[in-house]
């Protein structure tokens, strides 16, 4: 998400790192793999502990309406916005912060489609293409949107974070396949093609902005077959919570022909990477890193779990459960969730690679541990893990309510997001 830090507005090489206690999974890019592509069949993890299936989407959809339409003071994190001559328009605003981001747009498109709210989808991906979006070709972001804007439309930079060009592209996708496609902007098929186009063969331009020159180029790194952290501003590297191996094999399936190839490689990649960036103790992977998995510090702790690091164990677990084509991610789960077990009633935010803590947490819950957020994304990796601490996540979950006050914007969407892939509500949806 361009840095919890920033947001304060203030492989070829990887597949040969070691780590202790895994061995990378030789999996091929072709086939199915054994998960819910191939079955069909999704675990529902809160069913499992005597939920009802209704009362498990129930839950669901009360987080989401909180979410969106609840309190506007207190619990809403989705606020409509007019409308222009594509229709309605609506954005999501991080409250801490004060501004709209792609990474929340494209996540609240994704949980959106997901349960079937067109009208919000439809009203976001207006705003995000009315206000973020940046057609200038002379423009050195050209194809891209603006990572943060204010609620007015008005840019805090010019900038990508490509997390919220690959939310985009897959929310796109399933809606097209979910409703079908409209024209112009909500034709949502061309318009992904498209911008997963542009997120490959971008050539480098650099140019004016309004916050000063700026050289941008390709989201992806052709060497490595990785996602880039930022198209050219702060150099060349990566983040382990922008690898998302789960869309990358619907990508080589979906996507435009000539890149197909591309997404299925990167996929193989960014299950090795996960393995090499995370600690072979604790588990935990850092924000920033360089391409063969070793921390990148650029500013704070950049090279330390942090806000941005507490989605990588969720997209790992997400990839085993839809493709289960590499065993290591279990391993990493089991790894991960026995750091958090030792952590008990004391969870941080932030740790080192090592664990130790660097800030407090502000557990969402009574009783709870771990902020609301990062108690869903450790329940997301009960999907992959074998430990028998692994039920314990998912009822943390389950009993921490949807966030509200200055803190549930992030928070509450990967609360949101989480409940559904624990759920089982969280799906890949196919063409017809």
């Amino acid at each position: 998400m361009r840095g919890r830090f920033w947001g304060l507005l203030g492989v070829v090489a990887v597949g040969l790192v070691a780590c202790a206690g895994i061995v990378a999974a030789q999996t091929s890019a072709q086939g199915d793999g054994g998960g819910a592509y191939a079955s069909g069949k999704y675990q529902n993890l809160f069913a499992a502990q005597g939920h009802s299936e209704a009362e498990v989407r129930d839950h669901i959809e009360a987080g989401y309406q909180q979410l969106f339409h609840g309190n506007p003071n207190t619990e809403a994190i989705f606020f409509p916005a007019g409308q222009n001559a594509n229709g309605p328009l609506a954005y999501i605003t991080d409250w801490a912060n004060y501004d709209a981001r792609t990474e929340g747009m494209s996540y609240g498109m994704m949980v959106s489609v997901q349960l079937n709210h067109k009208a919000e989808f439809d009203a976001l991906w207006n705003w995000a293409m009315t206000y973020m979006y940046i057609s200038d070709p002379n423009h050195p972001s050209h194809g891209y949107f603006s990572w943060s804007v204010r609620t007015d439309g008005r840019p805090n930079d010019e900038t990508a974070a490509p997390d919220g060009e690959e939310y985009f592209v897959m929310a796109l996708y399933f809606a097209g396949n979910r409703w079908g496609n409209g024209t112009g902007i909500y034709d949502y098929k061309a318009m992904a093609d498209r911008l997963l186009h542009t997120m490959r063969h971008r050539e480098v331009m650099t140019g004016p902005t309004k916050f000063g020159p700026r050289t941008e180029g390709a989201e992806t790194d052709e060497t490595h077959a990785m996602i880039r952290f930022v198209p050219g501003k702060w150099g060349d590297f990566t983040d382990p919570s922008y690898h998302l191996p789960a869309f990358y094999e619907l990508w080589a399936r979906w996507g435009p022909a000539e890149d197909r190839e591309f997404w299925a490689r990167a996929a193989e990649v960014s299950r090795k990477f996960f393995v090499a960036s995370t600690n072979p103790q604790t588990g935990l992977a850092p924000d920033y890193a360089n391409f063969d998995g070793t921390p990148k510090t650029l500013f704070g702790s950049t090279g330390a779990f942090g806000y941005d690091a507490w989605r990588t164990a969720s997209n790992w677990s997400v990839d085993w459960a839809w493709w289960g084509k590499s065993p290591s991610e279990r391993v990493l789960s089991d790894r991960i969730q026995g750091f958090f077990t030792a952590q008990g009633k004391a969870c941080a935010d932030r740790y080192t690679l090592e664990g130790k803590s660097l800030s407090a947490g502000h557990p969402g819950a009574p009783g709870a541990s771990c902020s609301p957020g990062l108690t869903g994304t450790n329940a997301v990796a009960s999907l992959a893990a074998t430990n028998p601490h692994a039920g314990e996540f998912v009822s943390a979950l389950w009993a921490t309510p949807a966030p509200t006050g200055g803190q549930r914007y992030y928070d509450g969407l990967l609360w949101l997001m989480s409940t559904m892939h624990v759920g089982g509500e969280y799906r890949i949806l196919a063409p017809k």
